[in-house]
């Protein structure tokens, strides 16, 4: 159902029925297929670059300054990039990986891609707002790089990894529906092949709220488990 054709509230009204929902629902599985693996790829990946990031920083535990400011500066590049020309770039790389650059599959890397230097900036950030005298303190008792790293950054910057975390998570959340338009498949594509294209506008809508509440949904965990870390410090 279209705005052109119908009363505004019966084409809202019509986003809930089972016509539109049963178009939706796999687009929404698949969707959920893609966040799920590229979120899991961001954290691994972004929590590593960013400790590394931090590590080699001119105040980290094992400055390089040659080896950080070239890596800062690749980070820089890649965060600068837009998302939809972050996807265009990695095309060719997931048609080398996968056979194909279209699908759900290929648009894992674009997302994952796009977001692990945001991710890993956000890490390094949560580092540097640990207290110094923890640091130091690990560093007078002859503790290694890797047991200060893994014993007492890592743990003490948990509660805003998993906040940045949610940053990310919600970016590859926006990211799907984009990458829609690029034969990702998903929820974008039902919003620009029915919604746009067609004057869908009943599914338009229908898609608009699945990704309303996969949002809140991330946010309100992210938090939840932030602020339940908090609690058990006593910090909050």
């Amino acid at each position: 159902m279209s705005f052109l054709k119908f009363p505004f509230w019966e084409v809202v009204k019509h986003a809930f029925s089972k016509e539109v929902w049963d178009v939706l629902l796999p687009a929404v599985w698949d969707t959920l297929y893609m966040v799920a693996l590229s979120a899991a790829i961001t954290l691994v990946l972004g929590v590593l670059l960013g400790i590394a990031l931090s590590v080699i920083s001119k105040e980290g535990v094992r400055p390089v300054p040659i080896l950080n400011e070239t890596a800062g500066t690749i980070v820089n590049c890649l965060r600068s990039l837009p998302q939809m020309i972050m996807i265009i770039i990695t095309l060719p790389l997931a048609r080398m990986l996968l056979g194909q650059s279209y699908g759900v599959n290929a648009c894992i890397i674009a997302l994952a891609a796009s977001c692990i230097p945001m991710y890993a900036r956000l890490v390094q950030g949560a580092f540097v707002e640990i207290p110094k005298g923890k640091i130091e303190a690990a560093k007078a008792m002859g503790s290694s790089s890797a047991a200060i790293v893994f014993n007492v950054m890592l743990p003490e910057a948990i509660p805003s990894i998993i906040r940045g975390f949610t940053v990310a998570l919600i970016g590859i959340i926006s990211m799907t529906a984009l990458a829609g338009s690029f034969g990702a498949g998903g929820i974008g594509d039902i919003a620009v092949r029915f919604g746009f294209n067609r004057f869908y506008h009943d599914m338009l809508i229908a898609s608009v709220l699945v990704l309303i509440v996969m949002v809140e949904i991330a946010q309100i965990f992210g938090d939840l488990i932030s602020n339940l870390i908090l609690k058990k410090r006593h910090l909050i």
